[in-house]
């Protein structure tokens, strides 16, 4: 699709945005609260990020704001980007709705000044009286010279319409997604895990409801199911307007047609389905993803929402990215801070600037090898990484699965030493909250584990106190891990205590009235939650360790102060 002159205001910023859970699509604010862009309006202006980060849903982001009119006039990355592209994509594909895209080198974007009026003619950006050659991202297809994608005979049939027509375009859309990535070929995959299902705006839905008209669509592979935007089972109990309801369910079920499983979980590694090591996958979801690579072997992109439909119903992949060696190998090495004894607030919040400092690239993290962490700490660590970074695995040297890829990396690349203060400005800045009182802990992002579980009730059991009345305590899980805390007791234990439990949905899709309008600050163990609920919420957060979470529980207060094993930052790992 070829554009006429464009022009706008540069809104620019070095740091890369999640555009799920960073720009509100229905107003195009952007209200990721840790971002020097914050309260910025997007529509019309010409938006210039390093990348995208974080949440898979940013291509649905996208899309939303293409069909509403809130979009940006044209996007300019100077790093490394797929999942809004991924949005654009099928906006055009689809809809017939498109914004240019290009790429620029970081070093002409710096020299930007947010407000400037500017154009873009060609490839060429005329800002005040500078030039800078752009280079457009959108170009390549898998019919121009410019691609290097080959299609085998059966992936031809399908892209022709010899399996149906959901099956065509869904093909048509990841060859071209593929072509952007510069695969020389597609790959089968053994699973999928859809992140598509989370209500966002009706873009969203409009797109699941078209696959699903052409009459023929089904899931080529085993499929599961992201957390969904609604406790399918207690919504109403939980007091969530029945309209909202209706749209969540409605998209819910769509997928459920197409033939996916009803696990409701962004802990899909945690099913008895996870995959196995070297297994090639197509999973959405961002901590599912980093988890699966990185913990489990199992080898995937991080696709965006909308692309993971396409290849759950194809049951092809772009052999790209973590599907191949080179695109599994660090190109950064970090090195963790000694700490003789840290609580469970230290994975997450290492993984948030791990991260921070990888960006899009795949650290390589040293100073662990003694340590021995739990599947909990990984899936916080992980979680945390997959919030500030675009990446989609990271190596712990002696901990996770690719044990070759870490070792060969040392030998290039030279360690950046991760030290105790920056672990304390990374607790500053997920401790938004101005005072100590708390109205709500949330727990569960993602999904509460059974081991979790088992803890908290160690930890509530171990306490004379009960909880104070002006506090909720609410926990959000899986069916399945739902059952097993059932029936061992935990559950009806964690009730009585006055916990809520809640299946299928999970804290980035729950605002008010599940959250009491008249709640105030919320206090989680869950580094993404703390740092997107400010932007999700409109409340101030308090980040801890689990035995803080619960002692807040009880007092209705949190003691303002960095955990022990922070403060003393004069050591060695200091400054």
């Amino acid at each position: 699709m070829e554009f006429n002159t464009i022009s706008g205001e540069i809104l620019y910023a070095p740091i890369p945005l999640s555009f799920w859970g960073g720009i509100d699509p229905a107003s195009g604010e952007i209200v990721d609260r840790h971002h020097p862009l914050s309260g910025s309006i997007v529509r019309d202006r010409i938006l210039v990020l390093p990348s995208g980060r974080g949440s898979c849903s940013g291509s649905v982001a996208m899309l939303e704001m293409l069909l509403n009119g809130n979009a940006p006039a044209a996007l300019i990355f100077t790093s490394h980007e797929e999942i809004l592209i991924a949005g654009v994509i099928v906006a055009q594909i689809l809809f017939g709705k498109q914004i240019p895209v290009y790429s620029m080198d970081e070093l002409d974007a710096k020299m930007l000044h947010n407000g400037a009026n500017a154009k873009v003619e060609g490839e060429i950006l005329f800002i005040e009286a500078s030039q800078v050659r752009l280079q457009s991202l959108l170009a390549k297809d898998v019919n121009t010279s410019r691609s290097r994608l080959q299609l085998s005979a059966n992936d031809l049939k399908t892209l022709d319409g010899s399996y149906g027509q959901a099956k065509a375009v869904a093909m048509k859309i990841v060859a071209k997604f593929a072509a952007l990535q510069g695969a020389t070929e597609l790959i089968d995959i053994a699973q999928a895990h859809i992140d598509s299902c989370v209500y966002t705006g009706p873009g969203g839905l409009l797109f699941a409801e078209h696959m699903l008209s052409l009459g023929d669509a089904k899931y080529a592979v085993p499929t599961s199911m992201n957390a969904v935007s609604l406790d399918r089972q207690r919504w109403q109990a939980l007091g969530m307007p029945q309209e909202a309801a209706e749209t969540a369910n409605r998209l819910a079920d769509i997928h459920i047609a197409l033939g996916a499983k009803q696990t409701f979980t962004c802990a899909p590694y945690l099913l008895d389905s996870a995959p196995t090591s070297g297994q090639h996958i197509g999973w959405g979801e961002s901590n599912a993803v980093v988890f699966a690579n990185s913990v489990l072997g199992a080898h995937t992109q991080k696709y965006p929402d909308l692309i993971d439909v396409c290849i759950a119903l194809t049951g092809r992949a772009p052999k790209a990215g973590c599907h191949i060696p080179a695109g599994r190998s660090p190109s950064i090495i970090l090195r963790a801070p000694q700490v003789p004894e840290p609580d469970d607030s230290f994975y997450p919040l290492l993984g948030y600037r791990v991260g921070q400092l990888s960006g899009s690239r795949i650290p390589l993290v040293l100073g662990l090898e003694s340590d021995s962490p739990t599947i909990s700490d990984l899936k916080a660590f992980g979680a945390a990484f997959a919030t500030t970074s675009s990446a989609s695995m990271f190596h712990i040297r002696g901990v996770t699965a690719d044990r070759q890829a870490s070792d060969s990396a040392s030998v290039h690349f030279k360690a950046r030493c991760i030290s105790l203060h920056e672990l304390q400005s990374s607790w500053n800045t997920l401790n938004s909250a101005e005072d100590a009182n708390v109205s709500l802990v949330a727990l569960g992002n993602p999904h509460f584990s059974f081991e979790e579980f088992q803890y908290l009730d160690k930890l509530i059991s171990g306490t004379n106190d009960e909880k104070c009345g002006s506090v909720d305590l609410m926990i959000t899980t899986s069916r399945q891990v739902f059952e097993k805390v059932t029936n061992a007791g935990i559950a009806d234990r964690l009730m009585e205590f006055g916990a809520t439990i809640i299946i299928d949905t999970c804290w980035c899709m729950i605002t008010e009235p599940v959250i009491r309008p008249t709640s105030g600050n919320i206090m989680t163990n869950s580094a993404k939650y703390a740092h997107y609920a400010p932007g999700i919420t409109s409340r101030h957060v308090h980040f801890g360790s689990l035995a803080e979470c619960v002692e807040a529980c009880t007092t209705g207060r949190r003691i303002m102060q960095a955990p022990k094993w922070l403060q003393p930052i004069n050591d060695a790992n200091g400054a």
